[in-house]
């Protein structure tokens, strides 16, 4: 009996025995075949350190000049913007661990906890909708690899996610994770999201908001604000709102004034746009430099020039403006300014509304036949008259070849021979002559005929070149195509050339190019673009103070405008010039103080003729534009230019007024202070010309 129970114990140690041995050889079969599988399938894997030294895809963002106002933004696949820890909002990064890893302080990269709780959840509800994946496996997976389901992709993500946190402090995860997780609509990392849904900074999201973008890391295109499930993603809002009171991140009061705080979603757009012409503008350029590809990929920062409390003016002022000008058939208008002593474009509405559609309903903007159309960048591509806004460039080309601001020109009907098919007569705006008339007054009150006169005494190629040295781009046919008639407008040009080419006379002859990039910073805040652009000198100190003073001289262009026009400005030395061209299709006001140059057309798309003049059009306008401008600059006056000196009577207006068209004889228009008088007679140059000028 005694032997028998001994045996009994015996046979029980055995049993125990051989159990806990084949325990510990299925635990060391398991130990060896997990680090088979961890050296087999992580043997060619990423490793983690090279998640740091990776280039995510960062979208190149378009701001203002202060860097503050987002404009544009270029991208690929990927819309992200970096963000680093501190301008992340803390409820945000406890909302999204207490939604995806409440675990995530203290698991070593997988939580088994959550994977035992996932699996029983997903029994329970018969589902397999929850996964047990950490943090730093969702980061693994969303940096490395696709969302394929595979036992093979499973293991190689769980080493990667232990070897991610061994390397790594969890706040260095954490912040990895925000930036690069995606939230739908191309938003790529927390600061797109925000951007994209709130119209905000990450950093300035409140409690509820940050709960909604925690939500739609679960499902992001199901949960979509925009999409059929809106409920549903208010649902997860406010169940992760417990799950944080749960994780001891807020106290239930809090989660309840948070469920019923209301939400306010940024409407819906395939892409955010602010000064959308320019930003257009400015994208176009970088394109060119850089390449489409790059900029969606390389994060670049660029500040533009532009300045957005006058944007924001100049877009309110062209929209109201235009209205009005509905009444008399003008239902377009552009505005460009810039800063002379730099170049800098500081404004640039393309349009009345860029977000408008085209006018009539039945017009096609491919057709050219609209009068209104709203992408259209009238500013850069439109390419229009200016009417007697071009005058200024032959008045300029008299001066430096001697004339002066005294000599008197006779303003009677003339005939300038024939251009083209016709004889040239032309009238005057207000249909009347005024006789002998000096330089200054036939400027400052836009007379034709006398204006004419001018460009035939300073030359028509000569003319040109000085425009084109200017700024101006598409005078590019002979000088007889144009004929006399270009002093009048009859060349087309574009607004922003025209706003850049009177900067020269604001700043005194010097000419900076418009710009339109103040700088660029790569990812890293390293400049890698500055304006740097340098002053040239294109025209005589002298002459551009001659132009400055006549178009500022509000007593010699009272008689045509009035003493209170809209180009006159009680406290401020405003030069000013406006443009109408012929069947008023086109109306100009072009002015400027030594701080800011402005010009704004008014017109159709379509080309068809609107009601009134350049005063009564645009000059409002533009008028409205510079009272908001002058505050923001220094006020300043211009040089007052030095008397010409000259022997000449004729150039100090000193002629005899019984004979007609005197100086028009008397002077070589080569050398206009020759001791020799030459009747001027044809010019060669002058394609199409086949007689001399015919006086009555």
């Amino acid at each position: 009996m005694a032997y028998r129970k001994i045996y009994q114990k015996k046979k029980k140690k055995k049993s125990l025995g051989s159990i806990l041995k084949f325990f510990c050889f299925c635990f060391l079969f398991f130990v060896f075949c997990f680090l088979f599988l961890f050296i087999y399938y992580g043997r060619e894997l990423p490793m983690p350190e090279r998640f740091s030294e990776r280039q995510m895809a960062h979208s190149t963002k378009i701001y203002d000049r202060s860097g503050e106002i987002f404009l544009y933004e270029i991208y690929g696949e990927e819309k992200r913007t970096w963000v680093s820890s501190e301008n992340i909002p803390k409820y945000l990064k406890e909302a999204v661990i207490a939604a995806e890893d409440q675990n995530f302080y203290t698991h070593f990269g997988i939580d088994f906890e959550g994977i035992i709780r996932a699996i029983l959840i997903n029994l329970k509800i018969r589902k397999p909708l929850y996964g047990g994946s950490t943090i730093p496996q969702q980061l693994i997976r969303s940096t490395f690899f696709s969302n394929q389901k595979t036992a093979e992709r499973k293991i190689r993500e769980i080493i990667l996610a232990l070897e991610l946190d061994r390397r790594y402090s969890k706040e260095q995860i954490l912040i990895w994770y925000l930036n690069q997780i995606p939230f739908g609509n191309n938003c790529y990392g927390v600061e797109a999201a925000s951007q994209t849904y709130f119209q905000k900074t990450a950093a300035a999201l409140s409690l509820p908001e940050s709960a909604v973008l925690a939500s739609l890391i679960q499902a992001p295109s199901y949960l979509s604000p925009y999409g059929k499930h809106y409920d549903q993603l208010l649902i997860r809002k406010d169940y992760i709102l417990e799950r944080m009171v749960v994780c001891g991140y807020l106290s239930k009061q809090e989660a309840e004034t948070a469920k019923k705080t209301s939400l306010e979603f940024a409407p819906k757009t395939t892409t955010i746009i602010k000064a959308p012409h320019f930003a257009l503008y400015v994208r176009k350029q970088l394109i060119q430099e850089y390449g489409e590809e790059f900029l969606r990929k390389k994060g670049l920062k660029i500040y533009t020039t532009l300045d957005w409390e006058l944007q924001e003016s100049a877009e309110k002022i062209i929209e109201e403006g235009t209205k009005i000008n509905q009444n008399y058939n003008a239902f377009n208008a552009s505005l460009v300014s810039l800063n002379p002593k730099t170049g800098e474009i500081l404004t640039m509405v393309g349009s009345a509304d860029y977000f408008g559609e085209p006018y009539p309903e039945s017009c096609n903007p491919e057709k050219n036949n609209c009068l209104f159309e709203p992408q259209f960048n009238v500013a850069t591509l439109g390419e229009r008259q200016p009417g007697s806004a071009f005058k200024p460039f032959a008045y300029a080309q008299a001066f430096k070849k001697g004339f002066t601001p005294e000599t008197i020109l006779w303003d009677v009907k003339t005939n300038f021979g024939v251009q083209g098919a016709e004889e040239y007569i032309p009238g005057n705006y207000d249909e009347k002559f005024r006789g002998p008339i000096t330089m200054r007054e036939a400027l400052a009150q836009s007379i034709n005929v006398a204006s004419v006169k001018v460009l035939y005494l300073a030359g028509l190629a000569e003319t040109i070149n000085l425009a084109k040295t200017f700024g101006i781009t598409t005078l590019n046919q002979k000088p007889g195509f144009y004929g006399l008639s270009l002093v009048l407008g009859g060349g087309e040009v574009k607004l922003l050339d025209m706003v850049s080419s009177y900067s020269v006379f604001a700043f005194r002859g010097l000419k900076v190019p418009p710009v339109s990039i103040f700088k660029i910073e790569d990812l890293e805040g390293n400049i890698i673009k500055e304006n740097k652009k340098k002053p040239k000198r294109v025209l005589e100190s002298e002459v551009a103070d001659l132009i400055n003073d006549i178009l500022s001289d509000n007593n010699a262009r009272a008689p045509m405008f009035g003493y209170a026009s809209p180009l006159y400005f009680k406290n401020y030395q405003v030069a000013a010039k406006t443009g109408t061209t012929q069947e008023y299709r086109d109306a100009w006001t072009i002015g400027y103080t030594g701080s800011i140059v402005a010009g704004v057309w008014v017109g159709n798309n379509d080309n068809k003729s609107v009601g009134k003049s350049g005063v009564m059009l645009s000059a409002p306008m533009w008028r409205q534009f510079m009272e908001q401008a002058l505050i923001k600059f220094p006020k300043e006056n211009f040089i007052k230019p030095k008397p010409v000196q000259t022997k000449k009577p004729v150039l100090k207006g000193e002629v005899d007024l019984e004979e007609p068209h005197s100086i028009l004889y008397y002077l070589d228009k080569a050398h206009p202070q020759g001791e020799q008088p030459k009747n001027p007679g044809l010019d060669p140059q002058y394609n199409g010309w086949e007689q001399g000028i015919k006086f009555y």
